[in-house]
């Protein structure tokens, strides 16, 4: 019966969204590629691969992988990474969608491999990857899964707009990222490609030469720009115009559609090609910069980073004290917990400097950063709190919890919508615990200032951290002295892991206001933060019990209370259902309920585009008030075995109900342990509002998770049209676009950046007709000396004159060289040596191998990544066959003294050829520092025992390009001008003999 319901509901579920789908595809012509889930639906093909699933899917099985290799990380269960490692993973793949969206990148045929565009969409390919490792290498995580989304979704494009599976090939085209591999020769301009195809399938349209045993690639024309040769394939598809002139039709394999992908009877050979080559890159990405930088980048289990940002003047010893407790605290309770070490950032600030940024993710040493602050000096009453948030924005990751310490005012109020961008878009909380009355108009202390002249203090001056707390979901804590230390606890309480919000509302009722929220079966831990002043409280349990807090002890929770902080913990055994919470309060009052479970959400906001690539485009930014909006909502922790179903609730500040969304599972097979939910929102409200999700199981069992960051609908929109890379030395421009969905009005543009690059940041002014739009640029003027991988992020803020009504756009753009060195190093077997017989624990072999860069960067590592031998690295030439047994001998002397005396590591002085000693597990061998210049080579010698007859090697240059070696004795005994496999090529080419032959005249000459 339970099963033909579940059938029931699945095929209502698919009922509703085929009529959604067919009243949008009559509404708006849709056409092209496939970005996301809503691809599936606008085209029917509810079995096609998306770019969302491959990435997807591919980052998930790395990860598992790495985790999986990584001795100090244990995998439970796939829902367990985490909800940080999600968002992460949402964040690839939206940059991944984009690339479809984008004006300035969804009819680019270099993006999509369209338009036989290939030499530039390879180039651009590099640049990405380039820019990929240097911005992981910099910490500049953010940056990195951009440019790694858009990576992947010109790779993926491959393989679905070529000739690549036609032709036969059955794996993964090298050359696209690996610069050495043989290449493949493109079909001229004047080269015919397909044939004729007037049928929606086209089976047989690419010439013979085209397709198996070919050695031509081509690539479909897309639409008229550029306009298609006479005879060249097109793209295909209903809104590809390209279709109808010669060669009519197409080769796409984009879907499983006929009406959209001609080829779609080869979709899943695209798809597994585009899936292997992503995964190729994923795990060259995690041997290039190391499983924990790869586990940092994509935020695996990795707990909300603790955040202080710290005023620093004279009359702040208690607050640097109580900051500097409370994080011992924290440390010591993660100090057994390898799993979650956490990130640490400390921002000070005065008047007039902030900074610099203290960022660590040993604890020992962000606890000697906070020892070392001095409560010193003092000044004007305003300090610049806003630029220090500002610098904590930018290097902290994303849902962070920020904590700002101080007792003065913010000098530098016109950052306000720079912070507030940030913080929105990262959905970081912030909150402030101020020792200072705000109804103080006098200084609180002597030691803040000596002023020349007692100036009157405005009631309203800390409004701006007002406004932040609260549409960050932050607090605004007003206490003392005496009580910093206790009030502090709410740090403690903010950043256990899996910590998730059950209730969030502020409120300026003076009479009796009652609030209910839920408990259920996966929550531990429950506490209550109440802020303000209140004169009654009373909590009520689901079982009708009830405890005045404020003058009893009781079964149901202990309340502790200090200045400006009430603090509530509900007791166990923790009755699941709905509490409630009466309270008379003293003015303005915050209730946040917080308890610990692993299931939460994520969400974002999305709008249907239908311009070449149908899906849902993320909307960037605040929605449109009052327009239809689709709500993307994906909850993780939960075990898709279990039949549950969602709906979501718009709150308003209040708490009170604004609009229920209906919420429809996304895809038919759903990705993994990810419930991915799509609703549509008829009309986005017109007031501040934040999400709740409410599920409920099949035994009846409802869960309640709420969303604190508050949405600012507005009718204005800005979106960032470009956002390419900056070069040292050299002036950028950023493009936007500013729409206004509002009455003809003036319009005040601010840009900011965090490193000081722009040239000019506004406010500029400009006037925009009613529904109309308006396209400008910023510049910004990179040093000379920027470094290559930071990343400068770029905060856009419009807002109409004389209105509250605003929005935002934020893009990160990475530094990288004019000439960026983009050729990885370079590997040859020179010399082979074996003796394996039938006994393979009696013989041995052995291969040399000469190592250099063949870009301007130089040799920066070696590492053995796997093989059960041994790597030998020397700076010269190794000794010949006649003495190689003898060198091998002291080798293994010299390893045996060296562990004795220094322990593993590089060795100099035994022997004039010798430097260091490689096995499997060991770090990767830094050479940069080596006395070399960077075209000068290493000599590596493998010694293995014919037991294991493969090993891997891994070379990078300073660059960061990585070349893989893999070495195999079988293949060197039956041919030995073959010794080596460098990324699936076996043969030592004549230019290989050559560069040999130049190697060894080199050494002679020097």
């Amino acid at each position: 019966m339970s099963q033909e319901r579940g059938t029931s509901e699945g095929s209502q579920r698919k009922l509703s969204w085929l009529i959604l789908a067919c009243l949008l595809f009559l509404a708006s012509p849709c056409k092209g590629f496939l970005p996301n889930f809503w691809s599936q639906v606008i085209t029917l093909s509810w079995d096609s691969h998306t770019h969302q699933y491959i990435t997807e899917q591919a980052i998930l099985n790395v990860t598992l992988e790495v985790l999986r290799g990584t001795t100090k990380y244990h995998v439970k269960q796939k829902t367990r990474l985490g909800r940080s490692f999600w968002r992460a993973v949402r964040e690839v793949a939206n940059s991944n969608a984009n690339v479809d969206f984008l004006s300035s990148t969804r009819s680019d045929p270099v993006y999509h491999f369209d338009s036989e565009r290939v030499d530039g969409s390879i180039m651009m390919l590099r640049q990405f990857w380039t820019q990929t490792v240097l911005s992981v290498r910099a910490k500049e995580y953010g940056s990195a899964r951009y440019r790694l989304g858009q990576l992947f979704h010109s790779l993926q494009d491959f393989y679905s707009h070529s000739n690549w599976v036609e032709m036969g090939k059955r794996s993964v085209y090298l050359h696209l990222l690996q610069p050495e591999e043989p290449a493949v020769p493109l079909a001229k301009e004047n080269t015919p490609t397909c044939t004729e195809c007037f049928t929606t399938t086209c089976w047989h349209n690419l010439l013979p030469t085209m397709t198996k045993n070919s050695h031509l690639l081509t690539t479909g024309y897309f639409s008229n720009s550029p306009s298609k040769p006479k005879g060249k394939c097109s793209h295909g598809g209903i809104m590809d115009s390209s279709r109808h002139h010669s060669a009519r039709g197409g080769i796409n394999k984009d879907s499983t559609s006929p009406l959209f992908s001609p080829h779609h009877h080869l979709h899943v050979e695209a798809a597994n090609l585009a899936t292997k080559a992503t995964l190729t890159v994923l795990r060259d990405l995690r041997d290039a910069v190391g499983p924990e930088a790869f586990l940092k980048l994509f935020r695996v289990k990795q707990v909300p980073a603790l955040v202080f940002v710290m005023d620093t003047t004279g009359s702040m010893f208690e607050e640097i004290t109580a900051a500097r407790l409370r994080a011992h605290s924290i440390i010591q309770s993660r100090a057994n917990d390898a799993e979650h070490p956490g990130t640490f950032l400390l921002v000070p600030f005065h008047d007039p400097g902030f900074g610099p940024v203290y960022e660590a993710d040993d604890p020992h040493q962000f606890m000697q950063h906070l020892e070392n602050l001095m409560a010193l000096g003092g000044g004007d009453e305003p300090e610049m709190c806003l630029s220090a948030i500002q610098l904590a924005l930018t290097h902290s990751p994303p849902l962070s919890e920020i904590f700002v310490f101080t007792d003065a005012s913010a000098k530098d109020a016109y950052l306000f919508d720079a912070v507030k961008a940030l913080a929105l878009e990262k959905q970081s909380k912030i909150t402030f615990l101020i020792t200072e009355d705000p109804s103080y108009t006098t200084e609180k202390r002597w030691m803040r200032k000596k002023r020349r002249s007692k100036e009157p203090l405005s009631p309203d001056r800390f409004s701006l951290y007002s406004s932040l707390s609260s549409l960050s979901g932050g607090l605004m804590i007003f206490t003392t002295n005496s009580d910093i230390h206790k009030v502090s606890t709410i740090v403690e309480d903010n950043i256990v892991v899996d910590k998730v919000t059950l209730f969030h509302v502020e409120s300026d009722q003076e009479l009796m206001s009652k609030h209910s929220f839920r408990v259920d079966s996966l929550v531990k831990n429950v506490i209550l933060h109440i802020t303000g002043t209140m004169t009654a409280c009373i909590l009520t349990s689901p079982s009708d019990q009830s405890q005045s807090l404020l003058s009893e002890h009781g079964p149901l929770a202990d309340l502790e209370h200090f200045q400006g902080l009430y603090r509530i913990s509900l007791l166990p055994p923790l009755q699941p259902g709905q509490w409630s919470l009466q309270a008379r309060s003293d003015g303005h009052i915050t209730f946040s309920v917080m308890g610990d479970s692993s299931v939460d959400f994520l969400y974002y906001f999305a709008t249907v585009t239908n311009e070449t690539h149908p899906g849902l485009a993320r909307v960037e930014g605040s929605p449109v008030a009052g327009a239809p909006v689709f709500l993307v909502l994906t909850v993780t922790g939960v075990s898709l075995a279990e039949e549950a179903s969602f709906y979501a609730t718009l709150l308003g500040a209040e708490g009170e109900s604004l609009q229920q969304v209906n919420l429809n599972q996304s895809t038919s097979s759903p990705f993994h342990a990810l419930e991915e939910l799509v609703g549509l929102v008829d009309s986005v409200p017109t007031v501040p509002f934040c999400v709740r999700l409410t599920g409920q199981d099949s035994r009846g069992n409802k869960l309640e998770r709420v969303s604190t960051e508050l949405i600012q609908p507005t009718h204005v929109q800005i979106q960032i049209l470009s956002a390419t890379h900056l070069v040292p030395g050299h002036s950028t421009s950023v493009d936007f676009d500013i729409l206004n969905h509002g009455p003809a009005r003036l319009f005040n543009l601010t840009a900011d950046d965090d490193c000081g690059y722009l040239l000019m940041r506004g406010p500029h002014r400009f006037h925009v007709e009613e529904q109309g739009s308006f396209r400008g640029q910023v510049y910004l003027l990179t040093p000379a000396s920027a470094q290559a991988g930071a990343t400068v992020t770029l905060s856009l803020t419009v807002q109409a004159q004389n209105s509250s009504e605003s929005n935002y756009a934020v893009a990160y753009l990475t530094v990288v060289p004019m000439d960026a060195d983009t050729s990885p190093p370079f590997c040859s077997a020179v010399q082979v040596q074996s003796d394996c017989t039938a006994v393979c624990t009696k013989s041995s072999w052995s291969l040399s191998l000469v190592v250099s860069d063949n870009g301007r960067s130089g040799l920066a590592a070696l590492q053995l990544l796997n093989g059960e031998g041994s790597l030998t690295v020397f700076h010269s030439l190794p000794p010949t066959d006649g003495s190689l047994e003898e060198v091998q001998l002291g080798l293994e002397q010299q390893h045996k003294h060296k562990t004795q005396s220094t322990g593993r590591g590089p060795h100099r002085n035994y022997h004039h050829h010798y430097r260091a000693r490689l096995e499997t597990g060991d770090p990767p061998l830094n050479v940069s520092e080596w006395a070399m210049s960077s075209t000068q080579p290493l000599w590596v010698m493998y010694t293995s025992s014919c037991c294991s007859a493969q090993a891997e090697v891994l070379v990078w240059d300073k660059a960061g390009n990585m070349k893989r070696c893999h070495l195999t004795s079988v293949h060197l005994r039956k041919q030995k001008d073959a010794g080596m496999e460098t990324s699936g090529t076996g043969q030592l080419k004549f230019t290989e003999i050559c560069f040999f032959s130049l190697v060894l005249l080199w050494s002679a000459l020097m």
